[in-house]
């Protein structure tokens, strides 16, 4: 690498290119496994003759535990380590996907899909991994290249599941395919273990004090802190909701109102964990050199729910949308012009890291986040008169917003406070989902258009809260467990 902060991806020798590359192909493994049922619903649909309900609740089930999973991951990579957690989430995977691909019925196929759905907080650790092998200068396009690169495991497995299944042949060539994104998943997982190190040589990996909730420094913070985490309850009652009579008929009604009482139980724990994790700070203060404003993190939340969040939902239902809109299309067709927005990922989340290291951590995102407010408002007004060209570049343009956006807020994650670098990632991740429940579940009560200038209206809304994000600068200051305090560059 050169002092002007460029990289060579071909570098192998040096460690963190290696670093890099080994860890965003364990995130690309996290997301092959947990989006592997997508693409072979039509073939499980078909084994277990489920109803179009039945295919709903798997889909939901799918994406219930990542949002507290990625709470719980960012705590316990900050305490063990980024190592000792990706390996052993992907090793644990490994035998609820088998689990899954060898299920008998369908509550077995709704558990495994349900527990599956912890692997999706695999990304949330690679950000603090990444985060401490590269410099402030390179850090946002590292994190947009491991996220990029990672997120395209979902595309990955589309296109090349259903050929394996196909290839394995019979009615359970579908078991095979999946069974063996698991086994590749749990062989890797040793292989992580075996070549990644937490940090480069010689370096320090801080720690939290104590763990259980973000460490912060003011009484203002503490309840901003506490405000922050009722959204992604709201979101798990939510998903109840949709599992319940209302919605795909999994849950009874009695279950449902059982869950959101444990929600409400599941806060409460939580609120007392964070005060205990806090107590000492909020009654005997902070040393002016460790303060941080938590509203940095409040404002990375947001901004991952309007781009993560919207990227979710626009793509889960873009097929149908182009299908409905443009007569002739086949679902084929359709499918192939909505995979572009997915697509968009290999370039666009990287180039949204490199903007923030070169224009400025908080230009970069308000302009990111401004232009995915038009894109989707331009997306409002696609009618069947439109020219399908135009209509799939307009889908583009507004997708490399959205991913450039995912990419400039991770950007700025790794430089808030290094030693909770997995929970404030954690809690972002845990915000697109949210972001995705919400947007989802706005959609089944409107038409496309309005769908789509929610969102726009959102980001508005967020827009002008990123106004108000603090450039990083300077340095940010760790305690060593000697008490030796060192300063980390954040320029």
């Amino acid at each position: 690498m050169s002092h002007e902060g460029k990289m060579n991806l071909l570098n192998f020798a040096d460690p963190k290119i290696k670093t890099l590359h080994v860890t965003w192909f364990a995130f690309f493994l996290t997301f092959v496994v947990w989006f592997s049922h997508a693409p072979l619903l039509v073939f499980i649909k078909e084994a277990f003759d489920l109803s179009t309900a039945q295919v709903k609740a798997l889909l939901i089930l799918n994406v219930a535990l990542t949002i507290p999973a990625r709470i719980v991951v960012g705590i316990l990579v900050d305490k063990f380590g980024p190592r000792n957690i990706f390996s052993g989430l992907l090793i644990i995977g490994s035998f609820v996907c088998v689990g899954f691909a060898t299920a008998n019925s369908f509550e077995q196929l709704a558990l495994f899909r349900f527990l599956l759905g912890f692997i999706g907080a695999g990304f949330v650790i690679g950000i603090r991994l990444v985060g401490e092998w590269f410099p402030a200068k390179q850090v946002g396009v590292a994190e947009g290249i491991y996220g990029g690169w990672g997120n395209f495991g979902s595309a990955a497995g589309a296109m090349t599941l259903p050929t394996l299944a196909l290839l394995f042949g019979g009615d359970d060539g579908w078991r095979y395919a999946i069974g063996l994104t698991g086994v590749i998943a749990g062989v890797y997982g040793i292989f992580f273990y075996m070549v990644a190190r937490n940090t480069p040589k010689g370096s320090t990996y801080f720690k939290p004090k104590k763990s259980g909730g973000l460490e912060v420094t003011s009484w203002k913070d503490f309840y901003f802190y506490l405000f922050m985490n009722i959204p992604m309850y709201i979101a798990l009652g939510v998903l109840a909701w949709k599992l319940s009579p209302s919605g795909v008929k999994l849950l009874t009604t009695e279950t449902m109102y059982l869950m959101w009482v444990g929600l409400v139980v599941l806060f409460a724990v939580q609120v007392h964990s964070i005060w205990r994790v806090n107590k000492e700070n909020l009654t005997h203060g902070v040393a002016d050199i460790e303060k941080y404003e938590f509203k940095q993190v409040a404002i990375l939340d947001l901004s991952y729910f309007v781009t993560f969040g919207s990227e979710l939902a626009v793509v889960s239902m873009l097929p149908l949308f182009f299908l409905e809109t443009f007569e002739g299309l086949s679902a084929v067709q359709a499918g192939m012009l909505a995979s572009g927005f997915a697509f968009m990922n290999l370039v666009a989340r990287p180039t949204g890291g490199w903007f923030s290291d070169k224009f400025g951590r908080r230009k970069s995102l308000m302009i990111l986040v401004g232009g995915l407010a038009v894109g989707y408002m331009v997306l409002s007004q696609v009618t069947g008169a439109w020219l399908i060209p135009v209509a799939v570049i307009a889908t583009m343009c507004c997708s490399f917003f959205v991913q450039a956006g995912e990419g400039a807020v991770f950007a700025i994650v790794p430089l808030v406070k290094r030693r909770m670098t997995g929970q404030i990632a954690g809690m972002a991740g845990a915000y697109g989902n949210v972001g995705a429940v919400t947007y989802l579940t706005v959609l089944s009560f409107v038409d496309y258009s309005t769908f789509f200038m929610v969102i726009a209206a959102s980001a508005g809304v967020i827009f002008f809260a990123t106004m108000f994000l603090t450039e990083p600068k300077g340095h940010m200051a760790e305690v060593n467990a000697d008490g030796t305090v060192e300063l980390i560059d954040v320029n």
